[in-house]
């Protein structure tokens, strides 16, 4: 693969992985904030070099003040950015300023608080929300069931962070590192992303290996999430390792069809 190809591919994964999980925008660095959407490169260093001299933000509204950053970027990235411990406990979800009102209705509509979100004490909110009939409560809150259905999952676990959920790789005591991994070791490892041209397996070595859709099984695939997803669990096998430019090869194919 050609070096460009990669590094465009790659991108697209940290792109996808900062948009899924979201960042705390006091501590993230300006190359990791240039990743979220409708945030590029000059107004991710205004969003660092506006914290460094104000200090850091308490709201999400603060980020209109920032220089190259209007109205359409922040309703691009609002939802994207974390602000933990901020006056707004609404800030530190993925629930977009826009359906803030919409939140306060859910919340007020069981009897429930903001104070109740930034405790935790909303555990059973969605099978609340279910009992009641979420096509009658996203019509009374105003938004549509999907909205309804996403600000359920933020509230119950405000600051989350998705990959908490994701089960840890099986590792080899043996294996630490790349410097560890030889040709033809058999791994067990954890799917970490899925994309158009194969999957990133987490084997426990700081560096993600790629399986590419031409190792991901022994039939034809049209795509690696016909065969994966993230989270799985899977047994991989090395196929070559550059320690130098810290890449890993690996295949999930059985060894009478490659020979």
């Amino acid at each position: 693969m050609k070096q460009s190809r990669l590094d465009e591919a790659l991108g697209g994964v940290v792109e996808d992985c900062v948009n899924a999980v979201g960042v705390d925008v006091n501590t993230a660095s300006y190359s990791l904030l240039s990743y979220i959407s409708g945030i590029n490169l000059a107004s991710a260093k205004n969003i660092v070099k506006y914290r460094e001299e104000t200090g850091a933000f308490t709201t999400r509204q603060q980020l209109k003040k920032v220089p190259r950053i209007g109205d359409r970027a922040f309703e691009q990235a609002a939802g994207f950015l974390r602000v933990p411990g901020g006056k707004e406990i609404f800030d530190n979800t993925g629930v977009h300023p826009e359906s803030y009102e919409a939140a306060e209705k859910l919340l007020a509509h069981f009897g429930y608080t903001k104070a109740d979100v930034a405790a935790g004490n909303l555990k059973d909110l969605s099978t609340k929300a279910e009992s009641a009939g979420l096509i009658k409560l996203a019509e009374e809150i105003g938004v549509g069931v999907p909205t309804l259905k996403d600000i359920l999952t933020e509230l119950e676990k405000p600051g989350r962070d998705i990959r908490d959920t994701l089960p840890p790789p099986v590792l080899r005591d043996d294996i630490l590192s790349l410097e560890d991994l030889k040709p033809d070791m058999e791994l067990t490892g954890t799917v970490r992303n899925v994309i158009d041209f194969g999957a990133f397996v987490d084997i426990g070595v700081h560096q993600d290996g790629l399986v590419h859709i031409s190792q991901i099984a022994d039939r034809f695939v049209k795509h690696p999430s016909e065969v994966v997803k993230v989270g799985d669990v899977v047994k991989v096998r090395v196929l070559a390792v550059d320690v130098a430019k810290k890449r890993i090869s690996l295949t999930m194919r059985s060894k009478q069809k490659q020979s």
